[in-house]
C-alpha cells in the first residue's frame, strides 16, 4: 500500500459531508495510486472541548459567514443545498457509536452509504436522526431487518460502543484535531502528517505524491 487516509468524521459536520462524498467518488482513483480511505466515527462534540475550539456557530461572524461558504461547498461538491434544520445541532453520540456497530459488522459499501444517508436525512430531508425512531427509519429504508435495527441501536446504549467512539475521538485528539473533517495521511515513506477540513485535498495529493490537477483559470480567448 503507497499510502493511507484516515478520515475522522461525523454526521453533525456538513463538511464532513462534502469530504465523503469527495473521497468516496476518487476512491478508485486513489487506489489506482496505492492509496486506501478509511472512515472512522467521531464525537465532534468531544474533540471541540477537548481542543478548546468552538463550532461555528457559536461565533458571530462565523455564523454569519457560514451561510455563503455553504452555498457554495454545496455547489462546488454538487449536492442539493443544505437546509440547516430548526433542531441543529443535534447530539450526534448515538448515530456517532451506531456507525462504528454498522461498519464492524457490515461490509464497507453498506456502512458507508448508511452514513451518507445521515447528512441526507438531517440536511435535505430536515429529519433529526439523534431520535431513536428517526434512526431506525432510516436503517429500514437501507433494508436492516427489524432485528439488525434493534441491534444497531442497542449497541449505542454498550459500553463497547460507548468507549469505541470514545477511543476515536481520543485518537484524533492526540494527533492534534480540532474539528472535522480531520485526515491523518500516511505516504509511500510511511511519513505521516495532519489534513483539516474539505478543502485542503490538493495539498494532500502533493504529500501523497499523487498527479492531479488543479484548479487552473482557463484564459478568455482573444477575438
Amino acid at each position: 500500500m503507497a499510502g493511507k487516509i484516515d478520515a475522522y468524521i461525523d454526521c453533525v459536520s456538513p463538511y464532513s459531508y462534502y469530504a465523503t462524498l469527495y473521497l468516496r467518488r476518487n476512491r478508485d482513483a486513489l487506489r489506482s495510486h496505492g492509496v486506501e480511505v478509511e472512515l472512522h466515527p467521531v464525537f465532534l462534540g468531544g474533540i471541540n472541548v477537548g481542543s478548546g475550539n468552538k463550532p461555528p456557530w457559536t461565533l458571530p461572524a462565523k455564523a454569519s459567514y457560514s451561510k455563503f461558504d455553504s452555498e457554495r461547498a454545496c455547489k462546488y461538491f454538487g449536492v442539493p443545498q443544505i437546509k440547516t434544520p430548526d433542531f441543529f445541532p443535534i447530539l450526534s453520540i448515538m448515530p456517532q457509536r451506531c456507525m462504528i456497530y454498522i461498519k464492524r459488522h457490515y461490509p464497507q459499501e453498506r456502512y458507508e452509504t448508511t452514513f451518507l444517508s445521515l447528512w441526507e436525512w438531517m440536511y435535505h430531508k430536515n429529519i433529526d436522526i439523534s431520535k431513536p425512531e428517526k434512526l431506525a427509519e432510516l436503517l429500514k429504508s437501507h433494508n436492516y431487518s427489524d432485528q439488525e435495527i434493534k441491534d444497531i441501536l442497542e449497541s449505542a446504549k454498550s459500553p463497547e460502543y460507548k468507549e469505541a467512539l470514545t477511543a476515536n475521538t481520543q485518537k484524533a485528539l492526540d494527533q492534534g484535531a480540532y474539528g472535522a473533517p480531520w485526515f491523518w495521511v500516511r505516504n509511500k515513506e510511511g511519513k505521516e502528517e495532519p489534513f483539516f477540513g474539505s478543502d485542503r485535498f490538493a495539498f494532500m495529493w502533493q504529500y501523497l505524491g499523487i498527479p492531479f490537477q488543479d484548479v487552473t483559470i482557463v484564459e478568455k480567448a482573444k477575438l
